[in-house]
Formats: C-alpha cells, sequence, structure tokens
C-alpha cells in the first residue's frame, strides 16, 4: 500500500496530485508518512513536470495529524526526531516552486490543519473541519500553531489551541485558512480548476515569486518594499519576464521557458 500515492495523469496540464493513502489510519502522519511526502514533493520540484500540486486525503479524513502511538511509545531521540521529519515537509511544502494546492475532503486535525495551513492555497468542502485538539489530551498543538497563527487571525488561533473546538468550512474560508469552499461533489473539480489558473504561468516566476513572497512577510514594510524592489530588478532580466513583457505588448501568447506550447493570456 502506497503511503502518499503520486498521479501523474494531470501533467499534460502541468498538475501533479498527491493523496495521503492510508484511510484506515485516517491519513495519520506517522514518520513513515512524513518521509514518503517529502521523498514526492522533492520528487516533483527536482522533475520540473508540473507547476501546482493538489494533496489530498483518501476516504473520508484529510488527516487527523501524528500517529500518537509514534508519540506515547517513542522515547525523546525517536518524538524529536518524528517532529524534525514534519518541519522538514513543512519547509519542503514552502520551499519547492511548485505552488502546492491542500484540498480538503474532511477532517483536518493538528498536524494536518499545520498541512493546510501550511500550503499556499487550500480548497475544501463543505464538509471538512478543522481543529487543534492537542489541549485535550494534554498535548498543545505548539508546532501547528505555528502555520495556524500566520495564517488566520491571532485571536482566532488563539480560541482554535486553547479549546480544542472544530470550526466549520465556511469558517475556515472567512477566517483565512482556505480559500474556497464547495460542495463535496465540486471538490475535485475546483481544486483543479484552482490549480490550472496557477499552472499555465512560469514555474521560474512562480518559484521566485513564491520564495520572495514568504520572505518578505517577515519584514518590517520597508524593509519588504527595498527586498521586493531588489527582486523585481533582479527578475527583469530573466528569460521569461522578458518573454512576458514582449507578449503582452505584442499582443500574443507568452512561449515560456519551461515548455513547447503557448500559455493562455491571463
Amino acid at each position: 500500500m502506497d503511503l502518499v500515492f503520486y498521479d501523474d495523469s494531470h501533467e499534460a496540464q502541468r498538475i501533479g496530485i498527491l493523496t495521503l493513502n492510508h484511510p484506515e489510519k485516517r491519513n495519520a502522519l506517522s514518520q513513515a508518512m512524513l518521509e514518503a511526502l517529502d521523498v514526492q514533493l522533492r520528487r516533483i520540484s527536482s522533475e520540473g513536470r508540473v507547476n501546482a500540486v493538489i494533496l489530498r486525503g483518501a476516504g473520508p479524513v484529510f488527516s487527523s495529524g501524528h500517529d500518537l502511538k509514534e508519540v506515547l511509545f517513542g522515547g525523546p531521540p525517536e518524538v524529536e526526531e518524528l517532529f524534525a521529519v514534519c518541519a522538514a515537509v513543512m519547509s519542503t511544502i514552502r520551499g519547492i516552486p511548485q505552488v502546492v494546492i491542500a484540498e480538503v475532503q474532511g477532517v483536518a486535525t493538528a498536524a494536518g490543519c499545520q498541512i493546510v495551513a501550511a500550503a499556499d492555497l487550500a480548497v475544501a468542502s463543505t464538509q471538512a473541519r478543522f481543529a487543534t485538539p492537542g489541549v485535550r489530551i494534554g498535548f498543545f498543538c505548539t508546532t501547528p500553531s505555528v502555520f495556524l497563527g500566520r495564517s488566520v487571525p491571532r485571536k482566532k488561533a488563539a480560541e482554535m489551541l486553547f479549546t480544542g473546538e472544530y470550526i466549520s468550512a465556511e469558517d475556515a474560508e472567512r477566517f483565512g485558512l482556505v480559500n474556497r469552499v464547495v460542495s463535496p461533489e465540486q471538490l475535485s473539480s475546483e481544486a483543479l480548476a484552482l490549480a490550472s489558473q496557477v499552472a499555465r504561468f512560469s514555474l521560474a516566476t512562480l518559484g521566485e515569486g513564491k520564495k520572495a513572497f514568504y520572505r518578505q512577510l517577515g519584514m518590517e514594510d520597508f524593509q519588504a518594499l527595498a527586498y521586493a524592489s531588489e527582486v523585481m530588478v533582479t527578475e527583469s532580466t530573466k528569460p521569461d519576464a522578458k518573454e512576458g513583457i514582449g507578449a503582452f505588448l505584442e499582443k500574443r501568447d507568452p512561449l515560456w521557458s519551461d515548455r513547447s506550447a503557448s500559455a493562455p493570456k491571463s
């Protein structure tokens, strides 16, 4: 059984799909699952055949978070390694040039909620629910709080962390944890539609933009502006910027450096 299954059937549209594939364990993020996810994400990054990655869960649950048996029965070195692997996955999600889109069909709790918060974009079913319930079992969701607290307003993040209560998909959209909420029947098509909007552009442009976007978030306003200006000066010399600007001025479709077919005009 694959812990993380890669579907390449949409590579013609420059979209890849990763599925957390252990539904009988509620797609718990065991160390093996996390390692498999990291390998697949890094493979996608190195191959460069897709521009967007949809991350979904098999079965009714997106992910229930860490496999708590590994925490309960592991000593400090084992638990430290588990959380180091989890941190590496979050770093990979943010570090690869591809845009990562969480497709959330059901419950996403603890580290499962953390993945949604760490993803670049997220689409949820109306049946999805989100929680960071560690406080209920005496094991506060400290690592999930990092990305949660950077995705939703501080007071809402604190409420989720200190009460462990679920929020609905609609509230998740209202507070900024997900971008779109649709019916269960529309979920996959909506995630693909969002991925298609992203995937038509240059991977080099997406990758540099993604890196700069996250880097400037930790800066003071005018430090961020100075950094962003430096990035744009450098990017203005890149082939895809020259091609894209030229195509816009010439009223034609651009031909990005990472493909042989024209991208549609925006």
